[in-house]
């Protein structure tokens, strides 16, 4: 059974080119439903049936997964079946038929404009990480790519005489996306001084773009780290992930009237369900706004609060 687990996990990489984080995810899904079958015990994956599977929604739920956490199992163990049965190794997919429902969506989490202005204005300094730091938080809103794609990217994939980069995404599938003035500046910045003093000073040679401190390329924990670390800094109340300019990205874009299928190309979504979900988060925005600012959004509401109106608009009237 271990051989066509690695079988499916080469294949990810392979054929499919999954990024090493996406690999491990499907790793750690199914080595946690082996060892489960290892316990009961079936010795095969041909063996498994759907009141097996039935069983085992029951041990997560007893070990306190949530929904969202079983949803992923299902998907995991659904896509490693179906590697399965294209290659003849079992008869049947016993997840195929299993629906789970995620319950309530869970919105993505993003800046509003002023805080990530007040994130951006607080990485200052003219060393060299200083300029990387810059740079990369720059790049990271203005592009949308997930960290993964800033952490491949290399100095092939810029134009920026022409403001564009070339992103490589999941599966090698390419998309350009411009890039506006303040990243391209901060970008120009540290790839004329900061990269360059990195790359010398540990007599480096590659074509990576973002380096560490011994001139290596970055890797997705080391961008996690640098990015808690000056959220830290700013004096930002907030707890930030990787994915979380990302989510800025696209939220800025459609609060601001970019066309939804524009947006999918940007983030290189497959499916425009992914990018709906933040169409969840404009009119949530909404919602607040209307319900704070318009008088006569609920009962007992009937006078206008003037203070907060002009509060949130500088003042003018």
């Amino acid at each position: 059974m271990k051989n066509e687990m690695q079988d499916f996990l080469t294949y990810l990489k392979v054929e499919r080119r999954y990024s090493p984080e996406t690999i491990h995810a499907y790793d750690r899904d199914i080595q946690h439903f082996y060892d489960y079958l290892t316990e009961v015990p079936i010795h095969s994956w041909n063996d498994v049936t759907v009141v097996d599977v039935r069983i085992y929604l029951g041990v997560l739920h007893r070990e306190n997964y949530n929904r969202s956490s079983i949803s992923r199992f299902l998907s995991s163990l659904r896509s490693f079946y179906h590697f399965l049965v294209e290659r003849s190794i079992v008869e049947t997919n016993p997840f195929a038929s299993i629906s789970y429902k995620k319950g309530k969506m869970r919105l993505p989490e993003f800046f509003y404009e002023d805080e990530i202005e007040k994130f951006i204005d607080s990485i200052d300094g003219n060393q060299s990480l200083d300029q990387r730091n810059k740079a990369l938080v720059e790049v990271l809103y203005a592009t949308g790519m997930r960290v993964s794609e800033l952490t491949n990217l290399t100095l092939e994939q810029l134009d920026l005489e022409n403001s564009i980069v070339l992103v490589i995404g999941k599966g090698s599938k390419e998309r350009y996306v411009p890039i506006g003035d303040f990243a391209r500046t901060a970008l120009e910045t540290y790839l004329e001084e900061g990269r360059k003093d990195l790359m010398a000073k540990e007599r480096k040679d590659h074509s990576y773009v973002f380096v560490n401190h011994l001139g290596d390329p970055l890797t997705t924990n080391g961008v996690r780290y640098i990015l808690e670390k000056l959220i830290q800094e700013s004096g930002l109340t907030l707890k930030i992930h990787p994915h979380m300019l990302r989510h800025t990205f696209a939220t800025h874009l459609l609060n601001n009237g970019a066309d939804m299928r524009t947006v999918q190309e940007l983030l290189g979504h497959v499916s425009l369900s992914s990018t709906q979900i933040y169409t969840h988060v404009t009119k949530e925005a909404l919602q607040q706004n209307y319900q704070l600012y318009f008088p006569r959004s609920k009962a007992g509401k009937s006078e206008f609060d003037a203070s907060a109106f002009n509060k949130n608009n500088g003042g003018k009237s």
